[in-house]
């Protein structure tokens, strides 16, 4: 990202960044990102969450659809992401509305994770009340003998989220909080962009 310059696109910038970040961090996760959504009652909530793919469609990342940020997305699908590279002094904030990706893209991504992710997925009831570890544990280890030798399928609960790009804020950190702040905005599938003060 040239602050001096920006480009027309903002796409190829972020999925710059992403890169960069994922090759040079060396805390674990660089594309983990903080969720936000807003419950029916207006409360908000942040957790992490892995980004799976970037591109002109949006951001993508994985989850139970029971669960409580699934839940929040079915009430307001507007949601904000947020990637902060503390060693770089960079952020990325996106902002768009969360859908549900096809089955087909839930099914072919959930092929590629490991066994015990697969499981685990049959297994928790996200963000529901849990007795014990050994719980969850022995349902774990019912599912992988269930499907022992076969392929574990994935389950209609679980799949993916793409937030189209309708904003996204490059934040570049500088001495004495000077930072670089630029926002792009979509309308009607043309970029417009800003520079915001630090």
């Amino acid at each position: 990202m040239n602050f001096n310059s920006p480009p027309a696109s903002p796409v190829e910038a972020a999925s710059n960044w992403l890169d960069h970040a994922d090759s040079v961090c060396t805390r674990p996760n660089p594309l983990a990102m903080a969720l936000s959504t807003v419950d029916a009652n207006g409360r908000p909530s942040s957790r992490m969450v892995l980004l799976k793919g970037l591109d002109e469609r949006g951001a993508v990342f994985y989850c139970n659809y029971e669960s409580d940020k699934a839940s929040d997305i079915s009430e307001n699908s507007a949601v904000s992401l947020l990637f902060h590279w503390d060693e770089m002094q960079r952020q990325l904030r996106i902002m768009g509305k969360a859908e549900k990706i096809t089955k087909e893209e839930s099914d072919a991504y959930f092929a590629t994770r490991p066994r015990l992710s697969q499981a685990g997925a049959w297994a928790s009831k996200q963000s529901k009340p849990l007795k014990s570890r050994t719980v969850l544990m022995a349902k774990v280890a019912a599912i992988t003998a269930k499907w022992v030798g076969r392929k574990i399928p994935r389950p209609e609960h679980w799949g993916g989220y793409r937030v189209p790009l309708e904003t996204l804020e490059f934040w570049q950190g500088h001495d004495g909080r000077l930072h670089d702040r630029i926002q792009y905005r979509c309308n009607n599938g043309e970029w417009f962009w800003g520079r915001l003060q630090p």
